[in-house]
């Protein structure tokens, strides 16, 4: 049975450090940031590291919101393509950084994408 993506990028520790790394490079954006200005971090840490590990082939720990249902109140405050495509591109920046193999950012930008119509509530 072939590895996952999960384990192919290293596993909780990758995710871990990957999902730091993330939140440091949007919370220092100032076309996105302010979306973050009312969020407890650490539980958004928590919960993007369990979304991300389930959504990459891991353990299914996630419980959290739905992401239509997550987002909406975002929505309404003027998320729009722009930002996903922002954060879409520190995600990537930040797999580049910590030296995943290019064949796992794509598909790790593949599940990126195919949220976009949930996280912008189409």
């Amino acid at each position: 049975m072939s590895e996952s993506l999960f384990q192919r990028i290293g596993g909780a520790a990758a995710v871990d450090a990957a999902v730091d790394v993330f939140y440091r490079k949007v919370l220092t954006d100032p076309h996105v940031m302010h979306f973050f200005d009312t969020t407890d971090m650490d539980g958004q840490r928590a919960k993007q590291i369990s979304f991300l590990t389930m959504a990459f082939g891991g353990p299914h720990e996630y419980t959290g919101m739905d992401l239509r249902i997550a987002h909406a109140p975002l929505v309404l405050d003027g998320l729009n393509d722009s930002h996903f495509d922002r954060v879409a591109g520190h995600l990537q920046a930040t797999l580049e950084e910590l030296k995943v193999d290019e064949a796992s950012i794509a598909e790790v930008m593949a599940i990126a994408g195919s949220t976009r119509d949930d996280v912008l509530n189409r």
